[in-house]
């Protein structure tokens, strides 16, 4: 269950849930107003109401609206990473391996709570814990992705770690770009373009140890 749909089960004001439960619901509540009206113009009010509490109740478990921020910034970098991890270890045929990397970002950027507006279009990325954060896992991401890559070519650490900061932001950007332009192209299709676009080009660099390379 998504954080939004704990919030819409656990949202009648006045049920006694337990702690994890109860911030559960905070978090999407605080998610839904986020990624609706931004960081600034959010309020403690707007997302105490939202989740149907008291605001005493809301400060009980984030001591300030930054503390909420980022607790949902965590979570929601968490899930990218896991994904991106998932989707190379999906298969050992590194086509299919290129074409669930770039789905695990499409995926990510089509959720309907919209967790990836936090992470990669914040109105706070001035504010050194968030930046920290998003750098963090787009760096992250690169390294699962660069593992794969110097393992497959026996291309230096730096230089798959080059490799993989390309393919990494190509994939989120064109994904953010298929999103906000309302593309015709479905998301299979655009998965299956981009990928042979990417793949043309990683493909060129040979198999370590292959026969003949």
């Amino acid at each position: 269950m998504s954080a939004i749909e704990q919030t819409e089960a656990a949202r009648p004001r006045g049920t006694r849930l337990p702690r994890r439960a109860r911030r559960n619901q905070l978090l999407g509540a605080a998610q839904e107003v986020f990624v609706a009206q931004g960081y600034h113009a959010a309020a403690m009010d707007d997302i105490a109401e939202r989740a149907g509490v008291s605001k005493p109740v809301l400060y009980q478990h984030f001591p300030g609206k930054l503390d909420l921020y980022l607790a949902l910034l965590d979570q929601h970098c968490e899930a990218l990473l896991q994904s991106v991890r998932s989707a190379l270890a999906s298969t050992t045929d590194n086509k299919q391996r290129v074409a669930a990397t770039m789905d695990a970002y499409f995926a990510y950027v089509e959720d309907p709570g919209g967790a990836f507006r936090l992470v990669f279009e914040s109105d706070l990325t001035n504010e050194p814990a968030v930046r920290e954060r998003v750098d963090k896992v787009s760096l992250e991401c690169a390294e699962a992705i660069s593992e794969v890559i110097a393992e497959d070519t026996g291309l230096s650490k730096d230089e798959s770690m080059l490799l993989a900061v390309g393919l990494g932001g190509v994939s989120q950007v064109v994904a953010r770009y298929w999103l906000s332009s309302e593309s015709t192209v479905p998301r299979e299709t655009a998965v299956q373009l981009l990928t042979s676009l990417a793949w043309k080009g990683i493909a060129g660099f040979p198999l370590h140890g292959a026969d003949g390379q």
